[in-house]
């Protein structure tokens, strides 16, 4: 819940971090559940109860996952023991553009825009594990361009830092290497 003293929740949409600020993660959590429900609804695509408990797990904080994590979870709450479940469901995840990949640490998380086509940034924190996307269009467009007068022709493009959120950075965490 949000404290009393807490900022405005940060938009993502425009660039600005949201994991890193005091926020109501209730509404956060049911927000993109419920956006993940109608973008699967306006494609025809089945939100099973495996694929949705799976995009729960990655929701449940603002930290990545690693499928073998999602795994030991699902297997705790006995529902679904092989790879193959986790793996599935994470594709359909990222198909439907609700996940992404974090390729660095080979882990998920959820995404903030879900369904929009998008160039991702994303703020990886080596102090608390925490992961923020965001989606500056300027910098999208800084890539493409790069790519474009390279005569590169990208497909997908995610950009990756790693460094310390202003909580860390405040109190003087050690930087650790990222982890799922």
């Amino acid at each position: 819940m949000a404290a009393d003293n807490a900022k405005p929740p940060s938009d993502a949409r425009i660039g600005v971090p949201r994991a890193f600020d005091q926020h109501d993660h209730v509404h956060c959590v049911d927000s993109a559940l419920a956006e993940a429900e109608r973008v699967c609804a306006e494609r025809g695509a089945q939100f099973t109860p495996i694929r949705r408990r799976v995009f729960e797990l990655l929701l449940e904080s603002h930290r990545p996952v690693g499928a073998y994590a999602l795994l030991d979870r699902l297997r705790q709450e006995k529902r679904g023991s092989q790879p193959p479940t986790v793996y599935r469901a994470l594709d359909f995840l990222m198909e439907q553009g609700l996940v992404h990949k974090i390729m660095k640490i080979n882990a998920f998380t959820a995404c903030c825009r879900p369904g929009e086509r998008h160039a991702p940034q994303f703020l990886i924190c080596t102090g608390c594990d925490r992961i923020s996307e965001m989606s500056d269009p300027k910098v999208a467009e800084a890539l493409e361009r790069a790519a474009a007068e390279a005569g590169f022709a990208a497909r997908h493009a995610a950009l990756e830092l790693s460094g310390l959120c202003p909580g860390c950075a405040k109190d003087g965490a050690p930087e650790t290497e990222a982890k799922a």
